[in-house]
């Protein structure tokens, strides 16, 4: 069995300061390799574990490459000029490269069998290609465009169970849509309606989102993770804010309004067994948060050296690969060994037994 790391030692164990804002991740399985999109339109390729780590540049993009995913041996990046590239990992080479959208991507993720990718775009569509070819699957379209004070909405996030049979995807006003993969159905709506904010006095605008999702392990429960309502809208100075649904039942089951750290959650993800969540973001600074969803408490939170904008669990579950704002950061959260005299008498309580 699995065995979770301590989240109240966590700590920075490396920091590598980078120009510009990293807004995605991916990382091969079992490996310090992290590909990271940046706000210059470039994919940079690093071996965080070497002492000096080179970064090796994918170039191909016009603007921010605000998502990146590995699939069927190629690692494919979503950008807000609206396409998609397959690359070569090894060469750097584009292998295909695809107008997918009419508006700036905010987003792509695998499906746990590598075989789709999902995308999703202010042009209010979440799109499935197939990851090996590049042929588009089907159009899902659940959002409304124009939010209920008439200005455009967005599309910020989806994500995949990890049995890969449901989909959930979710805007600017907090409404999520879950999808079945295979038939392209929808399957049911939940809301979170607390994680936008209208300001009808001084800007007449609006802010906020639903920024991150996270199915359990079992796909019985989705998180999601935004902002609370925002008094100035030109910051983001509200709490991070999450709630947990039992989509299929249409209720809410968590809620954790935030206390010490402002900003946006921007990423989740279930430990295994799926009583324990992490949670990442930020505003000017930026937060890690870990949520034991059976006692309904934060276990540890704690300031990261930049605004988090995705992040990577290590297979352990005791390191955090993360990007954001100017950095790449690697944290720890180990447990500490057993004394000796736990062992010892673990040691002669097995032996008696």
């Amino acid at each position: 069995m699995l065995t979770i790391g301590d989240p109240t030692k966590l700590k920075v164990v490396k920091d590598i300061s980078r120009p510009g804002i990293l807004f995605s991740l991916a990382r091969p399985v079992g490996s310090t390799r992290l590909f990271c999109g940046c706000s210059d339109g470039k994919v940079y390729d690093l071996d965080i574990s070497a002492e000096k780590p080179e970064a090796k540049e994918f170039v191909g993009h016009e603007s921010y490459v605000t998502g990146l995913a590995l699939a069927g041996g190629a690692l494919v990046s979503g950008s807000w000029d609206g396409s998609l590239i397959w690359w070569n990992i090894e060469t750097r080479e584009q292998i295909r490269k695809l107008t997918a959208h009419a508006k700036w991507i905010r987003g792509i993720t695998a499906s746990p069998d590598g075989k789709l990718i999902s995308s999703v775009s202010d042009d209010m569509t979440c799109k499935l290609w197939n990851a090996e070819t590049g042929e588009l699957v089907r159009t899902l379209q659940g959002h409304e465009p124009i939010t209920p004070h008439h200005y455009p909405s967005m599309l910020f996030v989806s994500a995949f169970s990890a049995d890969g049979k449901y989909l959930a995807t979710a805007d600017k006003v907090g409404h999520v849509v879950i999808w079945n993969v295979e038939t392209g159905s929808k399957l049911a709506a939940v809301e979170a309606p607390l994680m936008y904010t209208w300001d009808p006095r001084q800007r007449r605008h609006s802010i906020g989102g639903i920024r991150s999702l996270a199915f359990s392990p079992d796909g019985k429960l989705l998180a999601t993770g935004g902002i609370g309502q925002i008094e100035n809208i030109d910051h983001l100075g509200a709490a991070a804010r999450i709630e947990v649904f039992d989509w299929q039942e249409g209720k809410r089951t968590h809620e954790f309004p935030g206390d010490n750290y402002k900003g946006l959650v921007e990423q989740l993800a279930f430990a295994p067994g799926g009583e324990m969540l992490i949670a990442a973001g930020g505003d000017n600074g930026g937060f890690i948060k870990f949520v034991d969803l059976k006692n309904n408490k934060i276990i540890h939170q704690d300031k990261t050296p930049m605004h988090v904008y995705a992040m990577s669990v290590g297979e352990t579950w005791d390191k955090l690969y993360a990007v954001g704002h100017g950095k790449i950061v690697v944290l720890e959260f180990k447990a500490d060994p057993p004394a000796p005299a736990a062992e010892a008498a673990a040691t002669v309580e097995a032996k008696s037994s």
